[in-house]
């Protein structure tokens, strides 16, 4: 039986990487920078060579490896096949098929998103669950969704975009993937600062948040102070974050909504606005999901990465 697996997952500063026994202990994780030059043509290159020497280091022959696991921030399919990384500069090719080439070991790929998900399913805060989303609140929304322990990525691994459900007519500003009304607009990091600025214009009441640097933190800290004009941005923010999962529902049908991202830090005070919202948008059908925090920080990549070995 194949003893370990690597999980990796790329980012556009550094590529994170973790060595796995089968029961998804990570016994070792480090990280190398992620080398955009060119291209993205050393990316690959560099992941191998780390792979290869981990495996020198620690004098593990590649017979007792089942893999490595790769997680990507672009749409990948089933095979393997990415359809660009604008932050990486790649194209369309065949990642999982180059990094075998590479390293000499089976590769399986996926969406970074997507296997982050499938990590904290299998390690983090969705443990238990077969069917869920994963919602990554940060400067931008992340998804990723899982159904029946599998990850749902669609024809071109563009499955789980959920920060691009068009969720408000007539914004007049746009999102940064050219659309308006994106439910990134306004439930991301960046979304809940605008939704403070607009809600701050509307009037001249005294708040917390109209003293220092205006941001999603501060304004669930200010929630947590009883702030009447933070309790209203939140209550914006749920609002679209809950119709949004809403109508997630009404297609995937998961056990769970596991939320993570920067914005998540806030803790629980943040599910009571979304979930209250979601109750009240959500087809009966679903109503049950239940609304849970990631646990697993950065390393939901390199977790979900190894899951995709042995699946």
């Amino acid at each position: 039986m194949k003893k370990y697996c690597f999980g990796v997952d790329i980012g556009g500063t550094t590529i994170k990487l973790g060595l796995f026994d089968r029961e998804g202990t990570i016994l070792e994780k480090w990280e190398i920078p992620t080398r955009t030059q060119d291209g993205g043509a050393y990316i690959l290159k560099d992941t191998a060579a780390a792979l290869l020497a981990k495996l020198e280091e620690k004098k593990i022959s590649r017979e007792e490896v089942a893999g490595a696991g790769i997680g990507a921030p672009g749409p990948v399919d089933a095979d393997g096949v990415i359809y660009g990384a604008v932050n990486l500069g790649w194209g369309v090719f065949n990642l999982q098929k180059e990094l075998e080439a590479l390293c000499g070991l089976p590769v399986r790929a996926g969406n970074d998103a997507n296997v982050a998900a499938l990590g904290e399913m299998w390690k983090g805060g969705g443990q238990g669950f077969h069917s869920l989303v994963l919602v990554t609140l940060g400067t931008g929304i992340g998804g990723g969704i899982i159904v029946n322990g599998g990850i749902l990525s669609g024809a071109t691994g563009a499955g789980g975009e959920i920060g691009h459900i068009h969720i408000q007519d007539g914004e007049e500003e746009s999102c940064g993937c050219g659309n308006h009304g994106c439910l990134e607009q306004y439930a991301s990091a960046t979304g809940i600062v605008r939704l403070a600025k607009r809600i701050l214009e509307q009037s001249e009441e005294a708040s917390i948040l109209r003293q220092g640097e205006l941001s999603a933190k501060a304004v669930f800290d200010a929630v947590k102070e009883k702030d009447a004009a933070a309790i209203r941005v939140a209550e914006a923010f749920g609002e679209y974050l809950g119709k949004g999962l809403a109508a997630i529902a009404a297609v995937v049908n998961p056990e769970a909504f596991v939320i993570g991202g920067g914005v998540s830090k806030a803790g629980e005070i943040l599910l009571t606005f979304v979930e209250k919202n979601y109750k009240k948008y959500v087809f009966h059908g679903s109503r049950a999901a239940q609304f849970k925090l990631a646990t697993l920080g950065n390393d939901a990549g390199i977790c979900g990465a190894a899951k995709l070995v042995f699946e």
